[in-house]
């Protein structure tokens, strides 16, 4: 079972995501926020496997929300879901430890893949706002190239394979290592790459022109 936190200042889309998810059986809101102080300590409390995070609301915004989850709950994941598609809120969003940006006219299908995915550890972003988060990412070009140049030719690959979403299993499955391995071989990439997560890392990656 899924268990997901909502956060959104109106209850209307409070309402409409919850019927929505609750339509699939292996999901379950156990609990909506108005605010995103309100979020933060009910995640605390609730310890959910997703948050669902608008941005622009009331007091706590869910920029600096997220942040907060983020760094007392790192395994906690938090998509963001909202009518904003403005450059730096995408930005700092991203920044702030989220794991993907969606817009609310996303439909109903590829939220629930989206939810789904994110747990399992893929990142998921609109494609109407990833042009903008890849241009806005403040590293240089040259910068970016240089850090990549760190990386061996198996955390090359497994950077590729983090770009296409694949979780830690998934990649140990595809390169025939065990869980462990992998997982420190991310955490190595993340240290050369100066980043402190994956969603960050694979902006980086397709920053610099590595494939998919």
């Amino acid at each position: 079972m899924i268990n997901i936190l909502i956060c959104d200042d109106q209850s209307i889309t409070r309402d409409g995501l919850t019927m929505l998810l609750e339509l699939e059986q292996d999901v379950k809101v156990v609990a909506c926020a108005t605010n995103g102080t309100e979020a933060v300590r009910l995640a605390a409390q609730l310890r959910p496997d997703l948050v669902l995070m608008d941005l622009k609301m009331p007091g706590l915004h869910g920029v600096e929300a997220t942040r907060q989850i983020c760094q007392r709950q790192p395994e906690l994941k938090v998509l963001v879901l909202t009518t904003y598609d403005d450059d730096q809120w995408v930005v700092e969003a991203i920044r702030a430890g989220a794991n993907g940006y969606l817009l609310k006219d996303t439909p109903r299908e590829d939220l629930i893949k989206a939810v789904r995915g994110t747990v399992a550890g893929k990142t998921y972003v609109d494609p109407a706002v990833a042009g903008k988060l890849f241009a806005q990412m403040n590293q240089p070009a040259a910068r970016t190239s240089s850090l990549l140049e760190k990386l061996s030719e198996r955390e090359r690959a497994i950077l590729r394979y983090i770009v296409n979403g694949l979780s830690n299993t998934q990649i140990a499955e595809q390169m025939r290592l065990s869980d462990g391995t992998v997982r420190n071989y991310v955490s190595t990439i993340l240290a050369k790459l100066d980043v402190s997560d994956r969603t960050q890392a694979a902006v980086l990656a397709l920053q610099s022109g590595i494939t998919r």
